[in-house]
C-alpha cells in the first residue's frame, strides 16, 4: 500500500491501521442513522433496544429491516476485504496469512458494529456484519448460511432464531461439511456459533416463554392460515 508504506516502515503498522479502519467501517450505525433521519426516533429506544437488523425489522418493518441488514452485510464485506490495500496479501502463495488477516479485519468490523464509536458504543449484535465477513472469506459457506437464515425466517418469522441457526450452521459447514483445514478459521467458526448464541440469550428466553416478537412479513400467508382455522 503506497500511502501506508510512505509513512511507516514496519508492515505491522499497515495491518494495524487497516484493523482500525475496519472497526470504523463496522461502527457505521445503519439502524440508528436511518431511524433518526427518516423517522425522528432512535431505534435503541424501542423494541429490544439494539441497533441491528432484527430490531429494525421489529420496529420499522420488513422494508427498512432489509435495508439495514443489507448495509450491515456490506460493511462486513468491505472491512474484511481491506487486505487488498496491502499488495503482499494479494499474492496467491500467502493464502493462509491473507485468511488470518481477513479474520482479524472482519472481527474488528463486528466489534465496531457491537460497540460503534459513531453511536455511543451501543450498537447491534453483529450477525449481519459476521455474514458479510463470511461472504468475503468463504462465499459458498456464506450462501449456505444465508439459505438457512431465510428458510428459518420463512418458517418461524423469528429473526433472532434464524440468526442463531445461521450462526450454528456456519460452524457445522466449516468443521464438517467443507472440512476447512486452517486451524484459526476452525476456531473462528466455533467462536462465531458461541457468540451468536450468547448474544441472543434474552431472545432465546423470550422464544421459550412465547413472548418473542415476530417480524411483520408474510402477513398474507398468516391471514390465509387464520381464515382456514
Amino acid at each position: 500500500m503506497v500511502i501506508f508504506a510512505a509513512n511507516f516502515n514496519h508492515p505491522l503498522m499497515n495491518e494495524l491501521l487497516l484493523i482500525v479502519l475496519a472497526y470504523l467501517i463496522g461502527s457505521v450505525p445503519t439502524a440508528v442513522w436511518i431511524s433518526k433521519s427518516l423517522f425522528g426516533i432512535d431505534i435503541r429506544d424501542y423494541g429490544s433496544g439494539n441497533a441491528g437488523a432484527t430490531n429494525t425489522f421489529r420496529v420499522l418493518g420488513s422494508k427498512w429491516g432489509t435495508v439495514v441488514m443489507v448495509v450491515d452485510i456490506i460493511k462486513g464485506v468491505i472491512a474484511t476485504s481491506l487486505y487488498i490495500l496491502i499488495p503482499h496479501y494479494t499474492q496467491q502463495q500467502v493464502e493462509i496469512q491473507r485468511t488470518n488477516l481477513m479474520i482479524g479485519l472482519g472481527l474488528s468490523a463486528v466489534l465496531g458494529h457491537i460497540y460503534p464509536v459513531w453511536a455511543g458504543f451501543k450498537g447491534g449484535k453483529g450477525v449481519a456484519t459476521l455474514l458479510g465477513m463470511a461472504v468475503a472469506i468463504q462465499p459458498v459457506v456464506a450462501i449456505c448460511c444465508l439459505g438457512v437464515f431465510l428458510l428459518a425466517l420463512y418458517l418461524t418469522r423469528f429473526v433472532s432464531l434464524s440468526s442463531i441457526l445461521a450462526g450454528v450452521s456456519f460452524m457445522v459447514f466449516i468443521l464438517f461439511i467443507f472440512n476447512e483445514k486452517e486451524p484459526l478459521y476452525r476456531i473462528f467458526a466455533v467462536l462465531v456459533a458461541l457468540m451468536v448464541v450468547l448474544t441472543h440469550q434474552k431472545n432465546i428466553g423470550r422464544i421459550l416463554r412465547g413472548t418473542e416478537s415476530k417480524v411483520p412479513i408474510l402477513r398474507h400467508r398468516d391471514k390465509r392460515r387464520q381464515r382456514k382455522l
